[in-house]
């Protein structure tokens, strides 16, 4: 019979890995369960909740620094973050609605585990750039802690880095720290009208090249376009290429417009104020070009931006919209058989880059590989370090790869 442990503190969560690694019973951690859908299914009889471990520990904002409980929601965080006019500046994506659950749900814990980053990546970096500290309880029941509340006190193994995308399968985060930086006074996106993804690539790569401080790059084909809730995307009557622009009013007005004469030549162009960039880009930090059709199977793969076009073409679909310059592609598919599996691995393997099945039916996830497969010494590491932190193999056994 499958049941749930619900804790709320440290000790609790202690208690119960403790427990689970005596009885060798597999545990399924879950902050809030929004990306429970992320990732292969995990065989567990048992849950870990974490939800009521919540709360804001710190936040000194004078400090750009903030701590909060591992299940503490991502909107408890924000909430705090606007009230000062600062971010995250990872800008975290919201796949509930993707995955088929409530948006607004997710936890902080989650989005480190996941290491689930926007579109800022590109000039920001991921979110375990941004991730200070942790408190967490491995798979041996024990508490450990890595880093501090600044970036010099991290000394020795950064663990940070570690458990940021290991999906849980370490250790059990408890309390985590982050840096945070102040929210831009101004946001525009210069808006590139009818290219096709290879001249768009061309036009992301210019931008991100020119000195104009290009915080986001990305290309949404003509059908896609015309789903955007921001109306000069959605009546451009064919393909978009966004290029975002943020920081202070004179400087962002400026910028924007030496973009628009520099990239002028590639054809007409338009630019989005305050709230239409704003919603222009959580759609694209949360994928919601793909929210409504959820028979489909959703892929993200990781390319070299110049070779992103020929890997689209290459799996012959024409439902895909790319981000970070072009590195990174969003790719809908049938969810069929082996959800193109094969398609996409034949694809990448001549070219090089990654390829994550992020939405696809249980029975494919449990049957395919989700992450991209490892070579045999990239496996053995992995191997050793789940040994090392979870030996008992108790926590979200199975949920990146099999086995582990």
């Amino acid at each position: 019979m499958r049941s749930t442990f619900s804790v709320e503190n440290r000790d609790q969560v202690v208690e119960a890995v403790a427990w689970a690694a005596a009885k060798e019973e597999p545990l399924e951690i879950l902050g809030r369960g929004s990306k429970r859908g992320l990732g292969r299914p995990v065989q567990a009889a048992h849950s870990l909740d974490l939800s009521k471990l919540s709360g804001i520990t710190l936040y000194e904002p004078e400090e750009l620094v903030l701590s909060a409980r591992a299940g503490t929601p991502l909107a408890e965080i924000e909430a705090a973050l606007d009230a000062e006019n600062q971010m995250m500046a990872f800008e975290p994506a919201d796949l509930a609605p993707l995955l088929g659950t409530e948006t607004g749900n997710g936890s902080i814990g989650g989005v480190l585990a996941c290491n689930l980053s926007g579109p800022r990546r590109i000039k920001s970096g991921a979110a375990r750039d941004h991730f200070l500290g942790v408190e967490s309880a491995s798979g041996r029941g024990e508490i450990f802690k890595s880093g501090g509340r600044v970036v010099k006190n991290v000394t020795g193994y950064d663990l940070c880095k570690l458990l940021c995308g290991s999906y849980g399968t370490l250790a059990v985060m408890t309390d985590v720290t982050l840096k945070v930086l102040p929210r831009p006074q101004k946001t525009y996106t210069v808006l590139i009208l009818g290219l096709d993804d290879a001249t768009a690539v061309k036009a992301m790569s210019r931008a991100l090249g020119s000195p104009h401080e290009v915080a986001g790059a990305a290309h949404l084909p003509a059908a896609l376009a015309a789903g955007s809730q921001v109306s000069y995307v959605a009546g451009a009557g064919g393909a978009v290429t966004a290029l975002r622009l943020e920081g202070p009013g004179p400087s962002v007005e400026y910028r924007c417009a030496a973009l628009r004469r520099e990239l002028a030549d590639l054809g007409e162009t338009e630019e989005l104020h305050s709230q239409n960039s704003l919603t222009l880009w959580r759609e694209l930090r949360d994928v919601r070009p793909f929210w409504t059709d959820n028979d489909r199977a959703v892929w993200r793969l990781s390319v070299a931006p110049s070779l992103g076009p020929e890997v689209v073409a290459g799996i012959a679909e024409d439902e895909a919209f790319y981000d970070w310059g072009g590195g990174l592609v969003w790719l809908a598919l049938s969810a069929d058989g082996d959800a193109g599996a094969a398609r996409v691995r034949d694809v990448l393997q001549p070219l090089g880059g990654h390829a994550t099945l992020i939405r696809a039916p249980a029975e494919v996830r449990a049957a395919e590989a989700v992450f991209h497969p490892q070579d045999p010494a990239m496996a053995a590491l992995q191997a050793r370090v789940k040994e090392g932190f979870d030996p008992r193999r108790i926590l979200n056994p199975g949920r990146m790869y099999a086995g582990l």
